[in-house]
């Protein structure tokens, strides 16, 4: 059964899903079963570049990716940013090698209860 809110990834192509619901059923690609991502967490290796940080800006929460900000190169980036308020997910953004390693959400008034999560191509998913 897939997990809601859960990002699957396969060992073969590397196609990515984000899980909007979830129902019986497994996610397959390339003929395997695809891959949950753990989220990873400040106590991992790497955590200076990959943990989303949430910051209170006018108007809303910006969410930058790292305390360093994080390599946005084309073999090296982060590929999406999630916010999530009280375990819900609210908002994403996609991201492109090129761009700020950041996003502002406009949505949110405050921070308390908003944690995020960042998917990295090359080192997994990170949360908040």
């Amino acid at each position: 059964m897939a997990e809601k809110n859960g990002i699957y990834k396969c060992s073969v192509c590397g196609n990515v899903v984000s899980v909007i619901e979830a129902h019986d059923g497994e996610l397959v690609c390339c003929g395997k079963p695809m891959d949950l991502l753990e989220e990873k967490t400040k106590a991992e290796e790497g955590k200076e570049k990959h943990v989303p940080v949430i910051e209170a800006i006018e108007g809303g929460v910006r969410v930058k990716v790292g305390d360093v900000p994080h390599p946005m190169e084309a073999e090296h980036y982060i590929e999406l940013i999630q916010v999530f308020v009280d375990d819900k997910l609210v908002v994403e953004k996609r991201i492109y090698p090129g761009d700020e390693p950041a996003a502002g959400f406009c949505c949110l008034a405050k921070t308390e209860g908003v944690k995020a999560r960042a998917l990295c191509n090359v080192h997994g998913l990170w949360r908040s």
